[in-house]
Parts: structure tokens; C-alpha cells; sequence
């Protein structure tokens, strides 16, 4: 059976699933994550709800539907989840050699950035800068995933793109970045720093616990 795993296994590798056929509907890859990757004319869905479930709820030919409201509020209330936002799934291989950027990797912190991390990656990795900070995790299917922050008083210095880009020289695994596309400042530091657009995620995010602060 192939998984999720596989999938974007293979993504990486230059082999996106194929267009126009699926959808394709894997089991999800772990409890805490579930959700619908659209790549270009091809949706694969990761949510234990059943595939007579799943197709049922989905119009034959529409490549839409699998993101578009309806069908994920309907996911939302079957499986008591939430969808957080619609991401744009973008990927960067690594780079050798050292950072551009001196980095210092810290172990514990507050920020509300690192914090979220732990709630939705395995892990978890953190290095500061001045003005900075960058984490790597094991996210979606134990993919690589990035995240960034730069202080407001250092935007538009070009140090986002030098921590995306930082971030391939610290791991030798492909590297994954999910981005709000409406962030357009975030979409272009990503893409500057070499990465990719390869497709779009909403993510079904369980809820919180009691005592979680909001992030």
C-alpha cells in the first residue's frame, strides 16, 4: 500500500503524482496529522474517515473540491478538527557547506514560534541570530520542515532570505516550507532562497488543550 511517506519520498525526488488522475486517499501517517496536498491536477487526502466517505463527498472530475470549503468543513466536523489555513507546500534540497549566516542553536525557548513547532514537529531544532530565529522539525510524515522569524525592526534587510536559505546547509534531507500565500513578503523570501512552489496544504489541526496558550 503506499503511504503518504512514500509520496512525498518521491516528490522529492522530481516525481510528483500524476495529473488529472486521483484523487488519491492514504492513511494518515501518524494520529496527530491529517489533511489534503493539491498537487498540480491531483489531490492526495491523509484523513482516517473512510474512502467510500471521502468519495462520496467528492464531485467525479472536480480537482478543486478537495480544497475548496465544503468539502473541507465537512472533514472539520467529522473528525472534530480545524483547518488553520491554506498553505502553499514549497521544497529546497539541501546545500552543503556552512550556513551564510552565524547561527547559535539553542535548546529551550518562550517564543511563541518555537512553541508551535513542538505542538506540530518531532525534533525540534532552533538557532538564533540577531534579529532572528530558525527551526527545523520532523513534521507531515517525517518530512523536514522550516520555519523562520525575523524581528519586525529587521525586515527588508534580506535576513529571512539568508535564514531560508541558512536552513539547507543544516540538514541533508530535502526541506519543506509551508506558507501562507496571502504573506506575500514570506513567499518571496522563500522562493528567493531557492525553494520551490510544489503544491498546496491545508493541514486538520486537533484541538488544543485546555491549558494551551494561544499562538
Amino acid at each position: 500500500m503506499v503511504t503518504l511517506q512514500d509520496i512525498l519520498a518521491a516528490a522529492a525526488d522530481g516525481q510528483v503524482p500524476r495529473p488529472g488522475a486521483g484523487p488519491t486517499i492514504v492513511p494518515q501517517p501518524s494520529p496527530r496529522d491529517a489533511g489534503v496536498i493539491a498537487f498540480t491536477a491531483h489531490n492526495v487526502i491523509y484523513a482516517d474517515v473512510g474512502e467510500a466517505w471521502i468519495r462520496a463527498r467528492l464531485p467525479a472530475g472536480d480537482l478543486s473540491a478537495p480544497l475548496n470549503p465544503p468539502f473541507l468543513r465537512e472533514l472539520e466536523e467529522r473528525m472534530g478538527r480545524r483547518v488553520g489555513n491554506i498553505d502553499m507546500l514549497a521544497l529546497a534540497a539541501p546545500c552543503a557547506g556552512p550556513p551564510p549566516i552565524e547561527l547559535v542553536e539553542i535548546t529551550a525557548a518562550a517564543h511563541p514560534r518555537v512553541r508551535r513547532a513542538h505542538r506540530y514537529r518531532d525534533d525540534v531544532r532552533v538557532w538564533t541570530c540577531p534579529g532572528g530565529l530558525l527551526v527545523i522539525g520532523r513534521g507531515v510524515a517525517g518530512r523536514r520542515e522550516v520555519a523562520i522569524e525575523v524581528d519586525p525592526a529587521g525586515r527588508g534587510s534580506g535576513l529571512g532570505r539568508t535564514l531560508a536559505r541558512a536552513a539547507r546547509h543544516l540538514t541533508t534531507h530535502p526541506l519543506w516550507a509551508q506558507i501562507a500565500p496571502g504573506n506575500a513578503a514570506s513567499v518571496r523570501t522563500f522562493l528567493a532562497a531557492g525553494y520551490v512552489p510544489i503544491g498546496a496544504e491545508a493541514l486538520l489541526v486537533p484541538p488544543s488543550p485546555p491549558d494551551s496558550a494561544p499562538l
